[in-house]
């Protein structure tokens, strides 16, 4: 079986000094793990690597390698490359986008959301939010930031069933540019690094 470029997301680490995983550790321990091409980018918890596993293994072999390396329980979202871009490509807010790359997110969750996930956000999204869902993705603009929003992680992932993570647009194209980097096809992205929300 050949190996594909994988992105997995850890959930709320390296946020105001809590879930600390050092990211120089976090590659060392997935390469003794067998991983291949290990790259993570900033300090949110973003992976690139190469596998031969498919997604719900290496969700639970990442999962089990924090708790042991860092005595802690980590939610790990994981999608191919492929389902990356294709998630990329689905963004149905591509003018915020453009003008306020910050406040646009893309939301992944563990398993499938549920069926009535993105009218139960909207009908909490009280200052201003704009929510839709694009196949299994959940896309959140925060047109007047996070401060006032009540679509908080734990009503996230009561809504759609399971943990949910969240990356602004900035680094969900910054993972997609790395994640081509790691095929021959090559790829760019017009912006610069950023963070993540959750």
């Amino acid at each position: 079986m050949h190996s594909k470029t994988f992105i997995a997301l850890l959930r709320g680490v390296n946020v105001g000094g809590h879930n600390r995983v050092p990211m120089s550790e976090l590659r060392a321990s997935c390469e003794k793990l067998g991983l291949a091409g290990v790259q993570t980018y900033i300090q949110s918890g973003n992976l690139l690597l190469k596998s031969d596993w498919g997604a719900l293994r290496l969700e639970e072999s990442i999962e089990r390698l924090i708790e042991r390396t860092f005595a802690l329980s980590i939610p790990v979202i994981v999608r191919s490359a492929a389902d990356w871009t294709t998630a990329l490509r689905g963004n149905p807010f591509p003018e915020a986008s453009r003008e306020e790359p910050n406040a646009v997110m893309l939301g992944l969750s563990k398993t499938t959301p549920k069926q009535d996930a993105a009218n139960e956000l909207a009908a909490r999204a009280l200052a201003g939010e704009r929510v839709k869902r694009v196949g299994d993705a959940i896309w959140i603009h925060f047109a007047t930031g996070f401060g006032r929003s009540k679509l908080t992680p734990q009503f996230l992932d009561k809504a759609l069933g399971s943990p949910v993570t969240l990356r602004n647009w900035r680094t969900v194209l910054k993972l997609d540019e790395l994640a081509k980097g790691m095929t021959p096809r090559g790829g760019r992205a017009p912006f610069s690094p950023s963070g993540s929300f959750i």
